[in-house]
């Protein structure tokens, strides 16, 4: 990578999170955290705002603001690969806004990059989901960013249904499948729910707010130390 290319890239990925250490930015990029002090130490010698110091972490100065950015031609090719995976595999909503945002990253590449980046091998042919797991993988999804509660008609692997009113957390994808993480009230307790087995999802008006011992952070701790055991 030329040098160029890389203070370029320490500022992306200062600007990118709240805290950057050198140790972060070293291993990213692939240098040295001497590199990384030398190149942060040039970068601010040029007017770049970066705040913080060596040992504690840098950060991007209110304000500043960079020109629009050209993809490389791998980035290019990554991001359209990755649009044709996502279309097939998100709910009906998330797959209109992946077309659109196919459309303006294909529209502000060169005329080259474009059809290469259009002729890649890789394709994820039909529609991976249902419409009804897609109606309700995207009403789950819009009720956890919306902390509200669901009421859910769960017909178990084993056929047996169940009526549960949940907290939404989070939907995960396993490959072909979707899962729903929640609170389930009736159990009091974590639950995991195929999207693909809930016969009816109905998003209520009434809402839930983060308690120690209900939230996303505390189920995937409780998945760490299982793991660990």
């Amino acid at each position: 990578m030329r040098r160029a290319d890389r203070l370029f890239q320490i500022v992306q990925l200062i600007r990118g999170r709240r805290l950057s250490t050198a140790a972060f930015l070293a291993q990213r990029l692939e240098v040295s955290l001497r590199t990384i002090y030398r190149d942060v130490a040039d970068l601010q010698h040029q007017g770049v705002p970066i705040e913080g110091e060596a040992g504690v972490g840098y950060r991007l100065g209110a304000g500043f603001e960079l020109p629009p950015l050209m993809f490389t031609q791998a980035e290019a090719d990554a991001l359209v690969i990755a649009a044709r995976v996502a279309q097939s595999w998100l709910d009906s909503g998330l797959a209109l806004d992946m077309e659109s945002a196919l459309g303006k990253i294909l529209s502000v590449l060169t005329p080259q990059a474009r059809v290469a980046a259009q002729a890649q091998a890789l394709f994820a042919p039909g529609s991976g989901l249902d419409a009804r797991t897609q109606d309700t993988l995207r009403a789950l999804r819009e009720a956890a960013h919306g902390r509200r509660m669901v009421q859910l008609a769960y017909l178990d692997l084993e056929d047996q249904p169940s009526a549960r009113r949940v907290r939404p957390l989070a939907c995960l994808y396993w490959g072909k499948v979707w899962t729903l993480s929640a609170w389930c009230e009736l159990r009091e307790d974590f639950r995991t729910f195929r999207v693909d087995r809930i016969h009816q999802c109905e998003v209520l008006d009434a809402t839930f707010r983060h308690e120690p011992g209900k939230t996303l952070a505390d189920l995937m701790r409780r998945v760490q130390c299982e793991s660990l055991q």
